[in-house]
């Protein structure tokens, strides 16, 4: 994965970089960058500390330090060298370029009445590596059906970060656009229109309004817009029959999300938590399960093995809140299966 993202790396840090094995330069997932601080690598859930010689470790010390002039032409290389054009990422303490690449950027925020307006002196960089694994969704999907409408389910799936949420909603994407349902019960269903509302540009990875990686050719993508303005545009003019949002949460989300559903719209919907009793302790995400926007929720969760899910009924997450008596007590969450592995693999849709 570093190949992907080495373009935009001063040369000091490519040519560092380029020390690791190649096996963990497949599993690099993130780079964090803080001037005149450790250089941190993560990879498979886990973090090191990268020394000058391309060893890792745990500890930070004598780790190599990234210098202030290292972390201007990188800010120089991620900004194409215009910090100007960028003052709407800057605002949003992020910038996703070519590749779907989401670089999160801190430093001293600029305050206008109270209202962050950018960021300068930035001194700290995360690299988020995207990637795109085709077939990701295959395990799950055959679970999410809706055989009386020959779709999906709406669906909302549940993660801390890097557990593999974007990757997965991208290929349900792929695979419902193409009308791939891996399960002989859908043999002969065609494909879906869906519709992307990708507000930090990282599902689809628009370029000038294309899609980098593969969504299917029933896909339209709302691109770097608010997921519940994208929702709302996409529903009056795209007609989607499937809609797909990343990282929920805000109430205009949850308004957005209803007037999908009233029109008969399967969304598919993820959002930050830890788990199914942290997601409950969300008033928007449990208002949301209480209405009935979603049949099922998915948990992820990474282990040593890959990718795991978890498949619940919505109704029994929202019936297990702690104001409320379980109707269905004989209910049991769907055990714990593999869903992906993480690593990336080329191949024809």
């Amino acid at each position: 994965m570093l190949a992907r993202v080495s373009h935009l790396l001063p040369l000091e840090l490519k040519t560092l970089l380029e020390r690791l094995p190649e096996q963990m330069q497949e599993q690099l997932e993130e780079i964090r960058i803080r001037e005149g601080r450790p250089l941190e690598i993560g990879f498979r859930g886990q973090s090191r500390f990268m020394m000058i010689d391309g060893t890792l470790r745990q500890a930070a010390d004598g780790a190599y330090k990234p210098s202030a002039d290292t972390c201007r032409k990188l800010l120089e290389r991620i900004t194409n060298y215009s910090l100007y054009a960028m003052e709407e990422e800057l605002r949003r303490g992020f910038i996703t370029v070519s590749g779907g690449h989401r670089i999160g950027l801190a430093g001293r925020t600029i305050l206008d009445s109270g209202v962050v307006r950018g960021i300068r002196d930035i001194g700290a960089f995360n690299i988020r590596v995207a990637r795109e694994v085709i077939g990701a969704s295959a395990l799950l999907l055959p679970k999410l059906i809706d055989r009386t409408r020959k779709t999906l389910h709406s669906t909302l799936i549940l993660a801390p970060p890097q557990q593999g949420k974007t990757t997965l909603v991208r290929d349900i994407a792929r695979s419902v656009s193409y009308g791939l349902w891996p399960s002989l019960e859908a043999s002969g269903w065609q494909g879906r229109k869906v519709g992307i509302v990708d507000e930090r540009s990282e599902i689809a990875a628009c370029v000038r309004g294309i899609p980098t990686f593969d969504v299917g050719p029933r896909t339209d993508v709302m691109d770097a817009c608010p997921k519940a303005e994208g929702m709302m545009m996409l529903l009056r003019s795209m007609s989607p029959e499937v809609m797909i949002i990343d990282e929920i949460g805000r109430p205009e989300d949850a308004e957005a999300i209803r007037e999908a559903s009233h029109a008969g719209i399967s969304v598919v919907a993820t959002a930050h938590a830890y788990d199914l009793q942290d997601a409950r302790g969300r008033p928007v995400l449990l208002k949301l399960l209480e209405e009935g926007a979603f049949t099922y929720v998915v948990e992820l969760k990474r282990t040593d093995q890959g990718i795991m899910h978890r498949v619940v009924p919505a109704e029994a997450v929202a019936e297990r809140s702690p104001a409320r008596e379980p109707k269905t007590p004989n209910r049991q969450l769907a055990d714990t299966v593999p869903s992906f592995s993480g690593r990336f693999r080329a191949g024809d849709p």
